[in-house]
């Protein structure tokens, strides 16, 4: 299920320490989720202890987006603020610069709805992406989310605020 014929997403492993490392430290990449500050491999080997977690516990997961046709680690999906009651979860994407443009993104996309709709049945997906990054939300939008709402000046950046848009997936096989 976590497999197609060129990606498989993976949990983290010891190994992507200084991947993670790298991506983790990027403060360009700090506007777009929680991170304030840099994080140490000592906290990052902490954090893929805990990815072989239970997702309902944790309300989270990671998933390393791997190109099977040379063995790279090309990216990272994250699954988050899972929501057990109310059955929905976000999603986030992130594909390392040397990568993108590739169909990485809209493939792992696909494979993690299969997922969370057929394995974890969960009736959402959600993201909340910066209305200013485009091939976002397009990414978005092609893999079946819809533009559902605005939140404005959601993201504090360097020189101001940045509106966020709300997408949504709904799992139509959903049973309630």
């Amino acid at each position: 299920m976590l497999e197609s014929n060129r990606i498989k997403l993976r949990a983290p492993e010891p190994e992507d320490i200084d991947t993670l490392y790298r991506w983790e430290n990027n403060m360009n990449l700090w506007q777009f989720g929680n991170t304030l500050n840099p994080l140490s491999k000592f906290a990052l080997k902490q954090f893929i202890a805990s990815c072989s977690d239970n997702i309902y516990e944790t309300k989270q997961l990671r998933l390393m987006i791997i190109d099977k046709i040379n063995d790279n680690t090309v990216g990272a999906i994250d699954l988050f603020d899972f929501d057990v009651f109310h059955n929905r979860i976000a999603v986030g994407i992130m594909i390392d610069r040397e990568y993108q443009k590739n169909g990485f993104a809209n493939e792992s996309l696909q494979l993690i709805k299969e997922y969370c709709f057929e394995w974890l049945h969960v009736a959402q997906l959600f993201a909340h992406i910066p209305e200013k990054n485009l091939p976002s939300v397009a990414l978005f939008q092609k893999t079946g989310f819809e533009h559902v709402g605005l939140m404005k000046n959601w993201l504090k950046l360097q020189d101001g605020y940045e509106n966020v848009v709300m997408m949504q997936c709904l799992n139509t096989d959903a049973k309630f």
